[in-house]
C-alpha cells in the first residue's frame, strides 16, 4: 500500500508540473516566432516592393495595388545582369576554393604538427584579425598595381584567398579529431600530406563546409574591393552593377528590389541546404581551445 501511494504521489506531481512546463515551452515558441517575424519583415517588404511601381514603393501600403512582374525583365534589359551574376559566382567560387584549401593546410600545421614556436606564430597570426580591412586595402591595391593585376579576375581573387579566421576555425575543429589517427597513419608509412588529405581533411568536412559557406556569402556580396579594382564593365560583380539603378536620373527602387531578390535567393538556398553542417561545424569547432 505504501509503494502504491508513493507511486500515486509521484504521478500527481508529474501531472502538476506538466502544465507549467508546457506553458514555458509555448511562451518560448511565441517569443521565437515573434523574433523570426521581425527578422523576415525586411525580406517580405523587399519582395513586395519588387512588384510595385516607383510611386507605389514610396506609399505606406505594403501590398502592391497592381502587380508588376515585368520589373524583373526590366532588370535584364537595363543591365547585363547575367554577366554580373556570373562574375560574382565565379569570383566567389574561386575565393572559396582557395581559402578552404589554404586555411585547411595552415590549420593542419598549427593543430597536428609540432614545431618550435608553433603557438607563438599562431598567436601572431591571430593578431591580424584585429587589423581592419580598410587599413590593408591600400597596400593590397598598391601590390596589385605593381603586379599588373588591376582590373582582372586574379586581382579580385588572390588577395582574398587567405584567411586568418578560416585557419582559426579549422584549427579548432581539427583539435577535436583524435591524435591516434595520425599515429596509426604514420606507423603505416603515411606522409604528412597523406595524413592531411586522406585522414584529417575528410573528417574536417563539417568545418570546411562552414568556412566555405561563410566565405562564399561574404565574397559574393563584397562591394568595396571590386569597386576599387574593377574598371571594365564586363568584369563588374552584382553589387557594383546594381549601382546603375541609383544614378543622377533618379533611384529606381523597384528595380533595385527586383535585382536584390534575384541576388539573395541563391544565398538563401545555399544556407538552407548546408545549415546542418553549419551548426555541426560551429559546435565542434568550439570544443577545444
Amino acid at each position: 500500500m505504501r509503494e502504491t501511494s508513493v507511486g500515486t504521489g509521484s504521478s500527481q506531481q508529474g501531472i502538476q508540473k506538466g502544465p507549467g512546463k508546457g506553458g514555458r515551452v509555448l511562451a518560448s515558441h511565441a517569443v521565437l516566432s515573434l523574433l523570426a517575424l521581425l527578422m523576415i519583415l525586411p525580406f517580405v517588404w523587399m519582395v513586395l516592393a519588387s512588384f510595385k511601381t516607383r510611386a507605389e514603393v514610396e506609399q505606406i501600403n505594403p501590398v502592391p495595388g497592381v502587380w508588376h512582374p515585368e520589373n524583373y525583365l526590366r532588370v535584364f534589359e537595363q543591365i547585363p545582369f547575367a554577366k554580373y551574376y556570373f562574375n560574382s559566382v565565379f569570383v566567389a567560387a574561386w575565393v572559396t576554393t582557395l581559402q578552404c584549401l589554404t586555411s585547411s593546410m595552415a590549420a593542419y600545421a598549427f593543430a597536428r604538427i609540432r614545431w618550435v614556436g608553433r603557438d607563438a606564430v599562431f598567436r601572431l597570426y591571430l593578431t591580424t584579425l584585429m587589423i581592419p580591412g580598410v587599413v590593408t586595402m591600400i597596400p593590397n591595391f598598391s601590390l596589385m598595381v605593381r603586379l599588373h593585376l588591376l582590373d582582372s579576375y586574379v586581382g579580385l581573387i588572390v588577395p582574398a584567398a587567405f584567411s586568418a579566421f578560416g585557419t582559426f576555425l579549422l584549427r579548432q575543429f581539427m583539435l577535436t579529431i583524435p591524435a591516434s589517427l595520425d599515429e596509426a597513419a604514420g606507423m603505416d608509412g603515411a606522409t604528412h600530406w597523406q595524413i592531411f588529405w586522406d585522414v584529417i581533411f575528410p573528417l574536417a568536412r563539417p568545418g570546411v563546409i562552414t568556412l566555405a559557406v561563410f566565405t562564399f556569402m561574404g565574397t559574393y556580396g563584397s562591394f568595396t574591393w571590386p569597386l576599387i579594382m574593377i574598371k571594365s564593365e564586363g568584369l563588374r560583380t552584382l553589387p557594383i552593377g546594381m549601382m546603375f539603378f541609383d544614378s543622377i536620373y533618379g533611384k529606381q527602387t523597384e528595380l533595385i528590389m527586383a535585382a536584390s531578390v534575384m541576388n539573395i535567393v541563391p544565398l538563401i538556398i545555399l544556407f538552407v541546404c548546408t545549415q546542418k553542417f553549419l551548426v555541426q561545424g560551429i559546435q565542434l569547432g568550439a570544443v577545444k581551445g
